[in-house]
């Protein structure tokens, strides 16, 4: 067995495919995909680099976003953002704290503008140029890529920060009420709507890798009822697309953020079309007063039930598009959080119409319970929620207890041969020996296994090095055309 990030024999050889990738050019890669592809990235996807990632997080990235998220809910106002901080001190230089605020609103009413007539383009009745498209997106994301990066204009106030988690949780009274109910009824809170939204597709433009569009339908999950926005990568000449769902992880906005490294947004060059939606809290869906994905914590241990039951509505509605737009199979797929959210939604799929089910699955940094990421792992001690709760009378057992009913018992809809998945030996956040007990658990071949000497954050870079995971699920997916056992 070797370590080589080019050369790894931890897996057997892939079998032949009728679909062969087309390379990316150097000249169509962002920065962070030209280092991932050079020499340095063997030596950047390491076990070294989650180490300074999660110190990133703790000190960096986390407090930053709960003072851009106090802006957020300030509307310029310094006594609202101290309150919203919430800060342990009073603030003394009140000049300095006036001026990030007016560049923080700036740059809001920036994309807020931009945000507006990029929705009026794409989704809108009137003619629009390809070329003015184009132009829109890149404004869009560089209009967005600014907004986020009014964080630094808060930096100093880090010191002074009381939480990087604004502190909003239930009881556990509070949340039994909502959540108590057991067995059929407990599972009906995950069930697909009767009824399937209206799904409305924007104009596309074209990428590196195919056409990239997005579609849009009101979220049937009522706790919720916002817009659920997801982008979808089409390859080009490809009649009747395999199609891969794909879920982010906590806190990850990756139609947000600029130069990125984005291994499955290079899918449709082997012929796959990608549906990746933005969860709950996440991107388009953010409250005022948060960051990305911040809800999901500061809610817990409700916010992980409120956002586990609405994406299993979300993806059912994501899997009838899917099926009515394309006679290829469909997988169900992830990373992190969204990985989760895969697995739980392939198991409960046993007692969905068969349209809905998917045919295949593409897990990677996944663990068998989603318990075990609230409430052990590097990422929880971050977050520093344990206290809180506690004052509140929610013990650790009783979290676990309550969290461990989101994983429904039994095994996916799909047969074992039809599962990837692919684990950082050294991850830390959804631990590796739980993510390897599911594998075992599943009886996976080990040519869909894929354990790497990574760790959580450097999995998805390895990913853009060694491609073979998604040349698995190619051959998954040629393999079901073949056969004709596709979900009808």
């Amino acid at each position: 067995m070797t370590d080589s990030l080019t050369g790894s024999s931890d897996n057997a050889p892939l079998a032949a495919e009728t679909f062969l990738a087309t390379p990316i050019a150097r000249r169509e890669m962002n920065i962070a995909q030209r280092i991932m592809a050079s020499p340095v990235g063997e030596v950047l996807a390491r076990p070294w680099l989650d180490w300074l990632i999660l110190k990133s997080l703790k000190r960096l990235f986390f407090p930053f976003s709960r003072l851009w998220a106090a802006a957020r809910a300030a509307n310029g106002e310094v006594e609202a953002f101290a309150a919203a901080g919430p800060l342990t001190r009073d603030i003394r230089n009140h000049s300095r704290l006036r001026r990030a605020l007016r560049i923080f609103e700036r740059e809001r009413a920036n994309i807020n503008s931009v945000e507006f007539f990029w929705r009026e383009n794409f989704f809108g009745g009137n003619d629009v140029s390809e070329q003015h498209l184009t132009s829109l997106e890149e404004a869009r994301l560089h209009a967005r890529s600014r907004f986020n990066s009014t964080r630094r204009h808060f930096t100093y106030l880090r010191h002074w920060l009381a939480t990087t988690v604004y502190p909003s949780f239930a009881t556990p009274e509070e949340f039994e009420a909502t959540y108590g109910a057991e067995g059929a009824d407990f599972e009906k809170l995950f069930a697909p709507p009767h009824t399937m939204p209206l799904v409305a597709q924007s104009r596309s433009v074209p990428t590196s890798s195919g056409r990239d569009y997005w579609i849009r339908f009101k979220s049937p999950a009522a706790h919720l009822g916002d817009d659920v926005f997801a982008r979808v990568h089409e390859p080009v000449g490809v009649e009747n697309p395999p199609t891969l769902i794909f879920g982010h992880g906590i806190c990850v906005e990756f139609d947000h953020w600029r130069n990125l490294v984005d291994p499955i947004a290079m899918m449709p060059r082997r012929g796959i079309r990608v549906i990746r939606p933005e969860g709950p809290w996440h991107g388009r869906r953010v409250p005022d007063g948060y960051y990305g994905g911040e809800k999901f914590l500061s809610r817990a241990p409700l916010g992980e039930f409120d956002y586990f039951t609405a994406q299993h509505q979300e993806w059912a509605v994501l899997m009838d598009w899917a099926r009515k737009t394309s006679t290829g199979p469909v997988a169900f797929g992830g990373s992190s959080l969204g990985a989760q959210s895969a697995q739980m939604a392939s198991i409960r799929a046993h007692d969905w119409p068969e349209q809905l089910q998917p045919d295949a699955l593409f897990l990677m940094t996944h663990c068998e319970h989603v318990g075990d990421v609230a409430t052990d792992s590097d990422l929880s001690d971050i977050w520093g929620l344990h206290e809180p709760l506690a004052k509140l009378g929610w013990r650790k057992e009783m979290q676990k207890d309550w969290l461990d009913k989101l994983d429904p018992p039994g095994m996916p809809v799909m047969p074992p041969e039809r599962i990837v998945s692919i684990l950082g030996r050294h991850d830390r956040v959804t631990h590796y020996a739980s993510g390897q007990r599911l594998q075992d658990k599943w009886g996976l071949p080990a040519e869909n296994r894929f354990d790497w000497p990574c760790g959580h954050f450097t999995v998805p870079l390895r990913l853009g090095r060694d491609a073979r995971p998604l040349d698995r699920l190619r051959a998954i997916f040629d393999d079901i055309a073949a056969q004709g056992t596709r979900k009808c």
